[in-house]
């Protein structure tokens, strides 16, 4: 499947996607803000990163700056947000409105990586 890099500095929202992305095959960390998640940035390899646009520091817009700006920049990202409209054109390649049906996510995750999304029962 492939590396996903989840950050948020909401602890409940990490651990859920976590396990959720977890039952479908994936490899998951996670990161509890944006230093955190670009210091796994640069210390490993990721498909997909998944950031909260609002956290205290480096928030996702910088997080989704600092990929577009590095050498991997082919990274993709989906930026989740309760304030949406934040996101328009801020280089994520999917935007998800909170709260999001797991799904959305699920379906997210399978239709930018080309991957087709298996059952967790199916595992």
């Amino acid at each position: 499947m492939c590396s996903i890099l989840v950050i948020d500095d909401e602890k409940g929202i990490l651990s859920v996607i976590q396990e959720v992305l977890t039952q479908f095959g994936h490899r998951v960390e996670i990161a509890e803000d944006g230093s955190e998640g670009i210091q796994k940035l640069e210390d490993g390899s990721f498909d997909i990163v998944i950031t909260d646009m609002r956290m205290p520091g480096i928030d996702g817009a910088g997080v989704v700056k600092y990929i577009r700006n590095s050498q991997k920049k082919s990274i993709l990202v989906i930026g989740i947000s309760g304030t949406p409209w934040f996101l328009q054109n801020e280089g994520f390649d999917v935007i998800l409105p909170k709260p999001f049906p797991l799904e959305e996510l699920i379906d997210s995750v399978s239709r930018l990586t080309k991957i087709p999304t298996r059952t967790a029962a199916g595992k």
